[in-house]
């Protein structure tokens, strides 16, 4: 396994692709240095001897010690592990990681390669060629990033039905030595300081969509990509620093007669498989959001707290209403994440089939317990913001610069005005009231709230899935039976009467 200090020598090296406010950049500019060292958290945490269990694994492919976010899910304990380490990584920072993008990928990848080969019956080699790039990916322990998400045009039509036929990204051309892809991936985080881009379908298709139906791996600087980036930084600070200071990135991919060799394709018009793609990297990701999300909640959770106390109200009754349930969200969504993980099993879930096989044997995440806890914690964002908000007072919106605070002429009368809670120095009380400025007022903090809100599939993607995977027929002969009607079945959801019944 690599050190961050290797991951960082590694995007030196990089093409320079990048174009970030109208300037072609490298990936180790000082603008991105917030989102290296959050990612390179990673490899600090994995390097010490008391994270190995959580942090790392045992490929499968090689019996090598890995780095736990380039496995392949073996069992239901690591889904178990990765829900943990992603809480435990995100806490440290405050907030996203930046890295189960490549995790989440891999394992869709993985499975759907897998099934695309079954069909054909030995006439493609997916599967050999995903798992040679797995290989390398593991043992030189890379950052992947997942580009699933299409510009996707009229919102109305299908891609092959669009008036731009790059609107998803597509096979353009079939050659004997590869593909040549043309299209656009948008809002794919953390791909201007990847190694590795994993792309992949975003939607089901149909036959007439078939070049769409495509998913490969190329590394971040490959010729025929660009990277168009917006980068999520704080506003830095001078005197009175932050214990941590994050950072993110985003990135439109644009593909223009980008060539892929074979070897690096994984899907190449089984359009059957689009959807599976699509669902399954949903569903990884949703997974992940399980750690990531209460880790949120644990640091929204102490700012409330702090808010409450460094305003000397920390007693009041109402206070204790609001961290409970802030408290409730962020438990809730971690237990329908382990949940999850517990009920994991190589099958995946089809609407109007049900749980079948999937895969070489790999663990996916219950697809249920992944969309509720998504959809309840995705979409309690903007009452934990007014929650914070609330306890916390128009000063977050004011407060002065920091220079103001070293400033002979304002420093010390600033100190003395800005006091509220008596047991707690002014010093402490103004860097508080600093992190919560991050946290409520600044730019990133709106892209924050929005990435929480729709980053892994919107609410109503999860209420989809919800709603279509949830067997309700039964739930319905269970209360015809309770009223009295006809067709009620007092059994329908006991399980000892559906195995009778088989």
């Amino acid at each position: 396994m690599r050190t961050k200090k290797d991951y960082i020598k590694g995007l030196s090296k990089m093409k320079r692709n990048l174009y970030y406010d109208g300037h072609l950049i490298d990936r180790t500019d000082e603008l991105q240095m917030d989102c290296l060292n959050t990612i390179g958290t990673t490899y600090d945490e994995a390097a010490k001897p008391e994270n190995q269990d959580l942090c790392t694994a045992i490929s499968h492919l090689t019996g090598e010690r890995i780095n736990r976010f380039t496995h392949i899910h073996q069992n239901k304990e690591d889904l178990h592990r990765k829900q943990d380490m992603t809480r435990m990584l995100c806490q440290k920072v405050g907030g996203c990681i930046q890295r189960c993008m490549g995790i989440d990928g891999s394992n869709a990848i993985y499975n759907v390669s897998f099934e695309a080969d079954k069909v054909k019956k030995g006439a493609t080699q997916y599967h050999e060629n995903f798992k040679k790039w797995l290989t390398r990916f593991q043992k030189e322990d890379l950052i992947g990033c997942c580009a699933q998400t299409d510009v996707k045009g009229d919102r109305m039509l299908r891609p092959a039905d669009q008036p731009n036929p790059d609107a998803y990204v597509r096979i353009k051309e079939r050659t004997k030595d590869g593909i040549v892809v043309e299209g656009c991936k948008v809002h794919i985080s953390e791909a201007s300081v990847a190694d590795e881009v994993l792309v992949l379908p975003t939607r089901a298709l149909r036959p007439e969509d078939k070049d769409y139906a495509v998913a490969f791996a190329v590394p971040g600087d490959w010729e025929g990509l660009k990277q168009v980036v917006t980068i999520h930084n704080l506003r830095p600070r001078e005197h009175f620093k932050r214990g941590f200071m994050p950072g993110a990135t985003d990135s439109y991919m644009i593909f223009e007669n980008c060539f892929v060799p074979w070897e690096r394709v994984f899907l190449a018009g089984e359009y059957q498989h689009g959807g599976v793609c699509a669902l399954l990297f949903a569903l990884f990701h949703r997974h992940s959001y399980s750690g990531c999300k209460p880790a949120i909640g644990d640091v929204i959770m102490g700012m409330a707290a702090l808010a409450a106390e460094v305003n000397n109200i920390h007693k009041q009754s109402h206070v204790r209403e609001k961290l409970a349930e802030l408290i409730m969200t962020t438990e809730l969504g971690y237990a329908a994440g382990y949940t999850a993980s517990d009920l994991g099993k190589p099958e995946v879930y089809i609407p109007g089939v049900g749980f079948m096989p999937y895969g070489p044997g790999s663990f996916i995440p219950n697809s249920i317990y992944c969309n509720v806890g998504r959809c309840l914690s995705g979409e309690a964002v903007w009452r934990e913001a007014e929650i914070l908000c609330d306890l916390s007072g128009g000063v977050t919106a004011t407060f002065p610069h920091e220079k103001d605070f070293v400033n002979p002429a304002t420093g010390k009368a600033l100190l003395k005005y800005t006091k509220r809670n008596p047991n707690m120095s002014p010093e402490d009380q103004a860097q508080f009231w600093r992190l919560l400025g991050d946290a409520l007022c600044s730019a990133t903090a709106g892209i924050h709230n929005i990435g929480s809100y729709h980053g892994g599939g919107s609410p109503i993607m999860e209420q989809i899935a919800i709603t279509t995977q949830y067997d309700i027929e039964p739930r319905k002969k269970l209360v015809k039976y309770i009223a009295g009607m006809s067709g009620g079945d007092r059994d329908a959801l006991s399980p000892v009467a559906k195995k009778a019944k088989k």
